[in-house]
């Protein structure tokens, strides 16, 4: 199970992606692979491929991380604003930017507290969940009028 993530902007959409999309599974998280990013790592492979969706073009960020880091960021002081977010009254993308710094800064200060957190069945880990919020947070601070939409 994982968490997914999006932001949209309703009214302002963006430029349609053509391309057919690769998703593969990898340390926790669903990510997206270019067609030139797939054949360097399986040359002679053909990729189950996802055609775009239909959003009409309002999707502005797309995350995804197991549900096994849920504890990690729980002492981190995330899990509320990342898996729960309607619940403490966060509508828009500028509305997490200061707690996701925050459990951003606490996650970097302290290393070996957070990777004894790391799952033992090895489905996400620590580095996992730093470039989690840190993309995250990225796409916040790029779209901060942004809705956010969580599906759990």
């Amino acid at each position: 199970m994982s968490l997914d993530i999006y932001l949209e902007l309703p009214g302002q959409p963006q430029p349609p992606d053509p391309e057919p999309r690769i998703f593969i599974r990898e340390d926790g998280q669903t990510k997206q692979l270019s067609r030139a990013e797939w054949d360097a790592r399986y040359p002679g492979r053909e990729p189950v491929a996802v055609l775009p969706s239909d959003d009409n073009g309002t999707t502005v960020y797309r995350g995804n991380i197991t549900h096994n880091l849920n504890h990690m960021a729980d002492a981190a002081g995330l899990y509320v604003f990342l898996w729960r977010p309607d619940e403490c009254g966060i509508e828009t993308a500028h509305q997490l930017i200061t707690p996701l710094r925050e459990g951003l800064s606490r996650l970097e200060a302290d290393p070996a507290t957070y990777e004894k957190l790391n799952p033992s069945n090895g489905w996400g880990d620590y580095d996992g969940l730093l470039r989690f919020v840190r993309g995250y947070l990225a796409a916040c601070e790029r779209y901060p009028d942004a809705t956010v939409c969580v599906w759990r």
